[in-house]
């Protein structure tokens, strides 16, 4: 999950919810305004939502190239 900014500066943050024992409960997204003390700790790494649109599309059409790269190191591994 990353963090996301939105047009109005407003940044989502993920945030897990786990259990005493550390089991995973769930997967959330926080909404963080502009002066939220959290802000400045999460903004640097915020990517807006037309970078999270560009990097999927870029994921989609380099994961051939990457999916094979990945295939060979499994083989080496098993042999």
């Amino acid at each position: 999950m990353y963090v996301i900014r939105l047009a109005d500066g407003t940044l989502r943050v993920p945030q897990s919810l786990s259990s005493d024992d550390g089991r995973l409960i769930g997967n959330a997204y926080v909404e963080l305004s502009p002066g939220d003390p959290d802000y400045d700790r999460w903004l640097p790494e915020a990517l807006t939502e037309e970078e999270m649109a560009a990097r999927r599309r870029r994921w989609r059409e380099e994961n051939d190239e990457l999916e094979r790269e990945f295939l060979a190191f499994k083989a080496e591994q098993d042999s």
